[in-house]
């Protein structure tokens, strides 16, 4: 089988300037909008709806159903706010998209706002996207300049405000109830469902939350149709994803290629294969927040939402990490805890109490001072921490690390029994009297 990486989102990324309209528009950009608003705006939902897109900010759910959930005529305005604060660790393709093809992002915002009919929308980016902020920023002002944004979309009856909202570098804010409280100028912290946003949300208003590489998605669906989409990917994971494939390969990079295929050919025919000629140890499979998988496991999975879920992880992000044999998976969940544990926003008392105790045991089992009661403690900690909280960042800390406990336990075990050899007397070799 040979693998080779398609061009739906990509398109216009390796297509010089891309990112100003001028160039953008030569390769076709805004070219949807006559056939958008020929269209009635439930057909644009149900056009969506059967291309079977599904949400590419982790959780995969229909944006063609979610978009339906909207209750109609409460007399509210309706809010889409786009998360682009990509904050999951190994995940970088969302940046791409604002940096290679911004104007694929607004496109797709005008297309989803006529859809639910949305006059006012936001783009909440991460704080630490610096240069990408400044290039996304350039890219609406140009919009608003050439009438793609504003009082008439285009020529069309149909007025849209589009703001960006700077965040501040917090994880959290990626999940969607924390963006709408940071947003509002309220600190950034999860709000308890029900009610869900698409009834109250952003103001107290109905609000669709979608990711960016979604929105950018939908241009295509709407040039060429929801069966030129679904004739990429499976049945029930249609369509194209943007792979961030790093780690221990000889290709890291950004890779768009159908849903579907085997993780393990993705890596070897895609990314080069494990470096320096080494085994494979091991595969994160959708950004740190997903349960590990084996090189035994990674053999048989392939990359769309169902394998994940009969392999007992999740397709998440995309954001593909492979480990080689020489890594230490102790040193690895001291790393993850350490990330979630500062990330813990401090609201519910499971998360921000039970990680930073997670966190003291990893670090006594590495210093040779754990035992393997810590290491039972460990796996009770993360039963009774897990979906006790508000939100699911407990989850996406211990699920993962779960993983690592059940599956690499050796390891862990290695720090206690070299330990306690260690810490053994030195036996008397004397002679008896």
């Amino acid at each position: 089988m040979t693998i080779s990486p398609v061009s739906i989102l990509s398109a216009r990324f390796d297509v010089e300037d891309a990112h100003l309209l001028a160039v953008a528009r030569e390769q076709g950009a805004y070219a949807t909008l006559d056939t958008l608003f020929d269209m009635t705006p439930d057909d644009v939902t149900e056009e969506v709806k059967n291309s079977g897109l599904r949400g590419r900010g982790g959780a995969g759910f229909p944006a063609g159903i979610k978009w339906s959930f909207l209750p109609k005529d409460t007399g509210k305005p309706v809010y889409l706010t786009v998360n682009a604060d990509e904050s999951e660790p190994a995940t970088f393709k969302d940046r791409y998209i604002i940096v290679r093809d911004p104007h694929l992002l607004i496109e797709g915002i005008i297309i989803c706002c006529y859809a639910i009919g949305c006059h006012d929308a936001y783009i909440y980016i991460r704080g630490e996207y610096t240069s990408q902020y400044e290039i996304l920023r350039s890219a609406v002002e140009e919009a608003y300049a050439a009438g793609y944004l504003g009082e008439s979309v285009a020529g069309h009856d149909f007025s849209l405000q589009l703001t960006i909202h700077r965040g501040a570098g917090a994880y959290i804010c990626g999940e969607e109830t924390a963006l709408l409280e940071s947003i509002e100028g309220k600190k950034g912290q999860p709000r308890s469902k029900p009610p869900f946003p698409a009834v109250v949300g952003l103001y107290g208003c109905p609000t669709i939350i979608n990711n960016v590489q979604t929105i950018a998605s939908l241009p295509y669906i709407l040039a060429n149709g929801a069966a030129a989409y679904r004739a990429y990917g499976t049945e029930k994971s249609p369509g194209t994803h943007l792979f961030g494939i790093s780690g221990h390969v000889e290709r890291p990079g950004m890779y768009e290629l159908p849903l579907g295929l085997p993780l393990l050919g993705v890596i070897d025919e895609v990314a080069g294969g494990v470096w320096r000629g080494r085994g494979l140890k091991a595969v994160i499979p959708g950004g740190s927040s997903t349960p590990v998988l084996t090189a035994e496991e990674a053999a048989t999975v392939t990359l769309d939402y169902e394998s994940m879920a009969a392999h007992k992880t999740m397709f998440g992000s995309g954001g593909i990490v492979v480990l080689d044999e020489t890594v230490d998976m102790v040193r690895v969940v001291e790393n993850l805890i350490q990330f979630y544990h500062h990330e813990s926003c401090g609201q519910c008392t499971p998360c921000r109490e039970g990680l930073g105790w997670m966190e003291k045991l990893v670090r006594k089992l590495l210093a040779g001072e754990g035992s393997h009661a810590d290491i039972d403690l460990l796996l009770e900690l993360c039963d009774n921490i897990e979906m006790k909280t508000v939100c699911v960042l407990s989850a996406a800390c211990t699920m993962p690390v779960r993983s690592y406990l059940v599956k690499f336990r050796h390891e862990f075990e290695a720090c206690v029994t070299e330990h306690s050899a260690a810490a053994q007397p030195a036996q008397n070799l004397e002679a008896a009297p």
